[in-house]
């Protein structure tokens, strides 16, 4: 019987003999797994299960996987490793981009899925620590990070809790240099790679709410060599 606290893995793949027997397997294995069609379901067991790991296919009807890792990156979802065809290796270039943690080339050795299933689980942390609480002020923006609003004169924006997470400690540690290695360690508690992306996109998507022109970012910048300063001080609301 699979261990009711043990990692829940959800695969996502439209073809029924790679998603059933990969399910059997992983529970064998001693994990607890979800089965999703599509993007869709997947969305839906998403946001009521705790999951621990997406498995991920990229060639799939309607919604494809690389708009799901993007929407999954961007709510500061599970870890995802991408199932990818032989000749796909753009879609597999664009998806570490968008911040998947590994990918794996079809037809794949089940045993290789599972290292690599318990590779991501070991990076990733028991669970990933809130936003702080408190309203803070910073170049003309007020941060509400229980809201996950920043409101300034131009009005509200609203913030993803992945945004929301990653600002809240640029706001604790101003005017430092942050390395990306040190961003992933906070905001998701993975190990940081040098394919991975998902602090850049995060970065990028802050820069376009918070920057007066986000190609010439003056608010979060980079350090080339080093990785992203906030360049402005930082105060308690009233």
């Amino acid at each position: 019987m699979t261990d009711p606290i043990a990692p829940q893995i959800l695969i996502v793949d439209d073809a029924r003999d790679i998603r059933e027997p990969l399910g059997q397997y992983l529970r064998k294995q001693g994990f607890r797994t979800a089965l999703a069609a599509n993007a869709a379901e997947a969305r839906v067991i998403v946001a009521k299960a705790a999951i621990h790991l997406v498995v991920l296919d990229i060639m799939m009807p309607g919604e494809d996987g690389l708009s799901l890792c993007r929407w999954l990156v961007a709510q500061g979802g599970p870890p995802v490793l991408l199932l990818t065809a032989m000749a796909d290796e753009t879609d597999r270039i664009v998806g570490l981009e968008l911040g998947a943690d590994d990918y794996l080339v079809k037809p794949f050795n089940p045993r290789e899925l599972l290292a690599r299933v318990r590779a991501i689980l070991r990076r990733a942390p028991p669970e990933i620590a809130p936003p702080p609480s408190g309203r803070r002020t910073f170049a003309g923006w007020t941060h509400d990070p229980d809201g996950m609003k920043l409101s300034g004169e131009g009005g509200s924006v609203d913030l993803t809790s992945a945004e929301n997470r990653l600002l809240g400690i640029f706001l604790d540690q101003p005017r430092t240099v942050l390395s990306r290695a040190t961003l992933l360690d906070l905001t998701a508690g993975r190990e940081a790679k040098v394919y991975d992306r998902a602090i850049d996109n995060q970065i990028s998507r802050l820069r376009r709410k918070i920057e007066t022109d986000a190609k010439d970012p003056r608010i979060l910048v980079t350090e080339w060599g080093g990785g992203y300063r906030l360049a402005a001080d930082v105060e308690s609301a009233r």
